[in-house]
């Protein structure tokens, strides 16, 4: 199980959460977090709600000038997989040179700790499955903007698809290889960004998200944070949580490794905290105080609570991701949704999680029984086979073409 981890449960940053990367919320409460604790320790301090990402947004809305362009662009793209790799020959010349530009790592990148980023994948991946799967996954559902923004655009109308391409962005930032030139991150952060111009681009003319939403632009410097902070903070709390042993600058590794995705997606140094204590007080600011549920979010939850189901993977049932989202998220977010309490699962999971982490750590040696040991191995293996489902065939990110068609 544990090769099996390496290389499909580190994707699952996200992979259950149906927005990943392009998470679109804006806190509810004033900026005031400090420029002084960011990666440069220096910036205006503007309000990161009111920045987006200009660069990027110029150029996709050119394309959209001609519809057939965006089509042609998706597809001479699709080759366009490894980092090291040339652009395709026939890219219009000004979206060749911002992809030039944006693939560019920050000059303030630090290769020892990526590395050592890649040392707490490799220990750490099946819970990182977990929690990116339960934590941020269900955890994008109660991001109000977020939920509704997903559930109107393109990802709404094929909840499966944005699941695999979420997939794919998870799975890639743990790579071995991940910023170098043989693998693939940096040209999923790129193609990410392009695509949330695409939704920039599209989601104002959606009438259903015009109605709902109390934002006239989605995906703002703000709304990239917060779902930062539901993957990146969300692991580390509940890592520290669970008493998962780790060195210190593996965690800062993987920390780094995730400043650098954020630069990669057009978010500026100045919003992109410097340690984890940082970051952790930023999420308190502008992630913790906006959770709520929306009728958008309700149906989104659903349909990842019934993931397993067309798998035949038997611990993967609704009443068992029912209980994880209950464990992970707490009783507030679960009777959000009407969640039950499973009455055998939830009471394992609060009095046993704990200790089989670290019987597994090699910490503990308490008196688990067997077959409270075999399930959650067995949950975990399952994580893995659902992980692996989602990255069977080739996932090509791409500038989203329409709106979701239910709502037009």
């Amino acid at each position: 199980m544990e090769n099996l981890s390496r290389r499909t449960a580190l994707k699952g940053a996200g992979v259950l959460g149906a927005a990943g990367a392009a998470s679109l919320v804006a806190p509810a409460v004033p900026w005031t977090w400090s420029p002084a604790y960011s990666i440069p320790g220096t910036g205006a301090g503007t309000d990161p709600r009111k920045v987006w990402d200009p660069e990027a947004d110029e150029v996709i809305a050119r394309l959209f000038r001609n519809p057939e362009q965006v089509y042609r662009v998706n597809n001479l793209l699709k080759g366009w997989t490894r980092n090291g790799q040339a652009l395709p020959a026939g890219l219009p010349r000004e979206l060749r040179d911002f992809i030039e530009h944006a693939r560019r790592l920050p000059s303030w990148t630090d290769w020892d700790r990526l590395d050592a980023a890649v040392r707490f994948n490799q220990k750490h991946g099946l819970y990182l499955g977990v929690i990116y799967g339960f934590a941020s996954g269900m955890m994008s559902t109660v991001i109000p903007r977020e939920a509704r923004a997903v559930y109107y655009s393109k990802g709404g109308w094929n909840l499966k698809d944005r699941i695999s391409k979420t997939a794919k962005f998870g799975y890639d930032v743990g790579d071995l290889d991940a910023f170098r030139p043989g693998g693939e991150m940096i040209v999923t952060a790129v193609k990410t960004r392009m695509a949330h111009a695409g939704v920039r681009h599209l989601l104002p003319q959606s009438a259903h998200w015009n109605a709902v939403a109390p934002e006239a632009k989605p995906i703002s410097q703000a709304d990239i944070m917060v779902t930062w902070h539901s993957l990146a903070t969300t692991v580390m709390r509940n890592m520290r949580r669970w008493r998962v042993p780790m060195a210190n600058y593996e965690g800062n590794g993987m920390l780094h490794s995730w400043q650098v995705t954020a630069s990669l997606l057009g978010v500026r140094d100045e919003y992109i905290p410097n340690s984890w204590g940082h970051a952790d007080a930023q999420a308190r600011q502008v992630l913790d105080p906006i959770l709520a549920p929306t009728p958008e979010g309700r149906k989104l939850a659903n349909q990842l609570l019934n993931l397993g189901v067309n798998l035949d993977l038997t611990l993967l049932s609704r009443g068992v991701l029912g209980a994880l989202t209950r464990y992970v998220l707490g009783d507030k977010v679960a009777n959000w949704y009407d969640i039950p309490r499973e009455p055998v699962w939830s009471p394992l999971l609060e009095t046993a999680w704990v200790p089989f982490v670290g019987v597994r750590e090699g910490l503990l040696n308490v008196g688990l029984p067997r077959e409270t040991t075999w399930m959650f191995d067995e949950l975990l293996r399952q994580f893995v086979l659902l992980y692996m489902s989602e990255l069977r065939m080739p996932i090509s990110i791409q500038i989203p073409t329409f709106n979701n068609p239910k709502y037009k």
